[in-house]
Parts: structure tokens; C-alpha cells; sequence
């Protein structure tokens, strides 16, 4: 009896010890998995997806959308009115740059939840629009609808200048404030493809 009962103290507190361990293994996987699918993960991807974009990035769509659709009807006038080659060429252009990216800023909104400008809207002839940088008015669309040759060459090269500037310092904006990705980086092509055209059509203008 003497020898059996410190056998039997040391096989119960084996048994004791294995337990504990197996119910701290247990505890850990579970607080791992709480951890990962857990009340505490879902708040930090929903942050994070929310955080892909902001407000300037928003504001640089919903204005971008129709500044391009003003431009890609410009640029769509040039083909029955132009007198010049070149700006027949530089109008081609504008119109297959801008065209896509209207779709593409249209895609981002919507995906943000955000309300895109209607497609297909006459956007110039809308008081509203013309206080954006760089927007005609409906006079001066009127005006370069109604005019052929080299008066139209001159006016769509002298408007569509201004246009592209506006353009420009809107894209400056976004690349200073804006925080998605995609966006900035249309911002940075908008800056550089839009500053050589600027360049471009000034040189034009110059030799006229």
C-alpha cells in the first residue's frame, strides 16, 4: 500500500498536467481564431477598404467626367469644320484619350458608391459646369460649332488650350490631395499628356 499510493499520486498528477496543457493548446487556437475572424478583424479591413480613397479623389471623378465629354465634343467637331490636318490629327487625339477614361472614372465611382454624371448629358450647355477650370460656356461652343476653317482651327486651338489647363490644374490637385491609386496616376498621365498638347497647340497658334 505504502509503495502503490506515491505510484498512483504521481500517475494522477501526469494526468493533471497533461490536462492543463491541453486546455492552454485548446484556449490559444481559439483565441487565434477569434483574432483573425473575430469582431476585431472586421472593422480593420473595413477601414482599410474604406481608406483607398477620399473625398479629392471623389470630387477629381465627378469633375473630370464631364470636363473630358465637353473635350471629346470639341475634339468631335474638328473632323467636319477643321481646315488643317494637324488639328484634325490633334483632335483624333484628344477624343481617343478622354474617351476611355470617362468609362474608367465612371467604373470608380460606382464602385466607391458615389453618383457618376450622367452619360450622354450636354455638360456645356449647362450653366453649372462652366465655373470648372477651364470649361466653355455654351457662347463659346456655339461659337466654334458655327465656325469652319481656319477661324475654327484658331478658336478650337485657343479654346481647347484654356480647356486643357483647366484640366491640368485639376490633375495637380488630385495628385497633391488625392489618395487612391488609379486615381493619381490618371492625374499624373492627365498632367503630362495634356501639357505637351498645351505646348503642342501653342506652336500651332504661333505659326498661324
Amino acid at each position: 500500500m505504502t509503495t502503490s499510493q506515491p505510484i498512483r499520486r504521481a500517475a494522477l498528477g501526469a494526468a493533471t498536467a497533461c490536462a492543463v496543457v491541453l486546455l492552454a493548446a485548446c484556449g490559444g487556437k481559439d483565441s487565434g481564431a477569434h483574432g483573425a475572424t473575430g469582431d476585431h478583424g472586421a472593422p480593420a479591413a473595413s477601414t482599410t477598404a474604406a481608406g483607398a480613397h477620399n473625398a479629392q479623389d471623389v470630387a477629381f471623378a465627378q469633375g473630370m467626367i464631364p470636363h473630358h465629354q465637353q473635350a471629346v465634343e470639341m475634339a468631335r467637331l474638328a473632323s467636319g469644320r477643321s481646315a488643317s490636318a494637324q488639328v484634325k490629327a490633334l483632335a483624333a487625339r484628344v477624343e481617343k484619350a478622354q474617351a476611355p477614361e470617362i468609362r474608367t472614372m465612371t467604373g470608380w465611382l460606382k464602385s466607391w458608391g458615389e453618383e457618376a454624371p450622367m452619360a450622354g448629358m450636354d455638360h456645356s450647355r449647362h450653366g453649372g459646369m462652366t465655373g470648372m477650370s477651364g470649361m466653355m460656356s455654351a457662347d463659346d461652343m456655339t461659337a466654334l460649332e458655327n465656325s469652319t476653317g481656319a477661324v475654327f482651327d484658331r478658336k478650337f486651338l485657343t479654346l481647347m488650350t484654356a480647356h486643357h489647363q483647366g484640366a491640368v490644374e485639376m490633375a495637380t490637385t488630385e495628385k497633391d490631395k488625392g489618395r487612391d491609386a488609379r486615381a493619381t496616376r490618371m492625374a499624373d498621365d492627365v498632367i503630362t499628356a495634356q501639357s505637351a498638347e498645351i505646348k503642342e497647340m501653342k506652336g500651332l497658334l504661333a505659326a498661324r
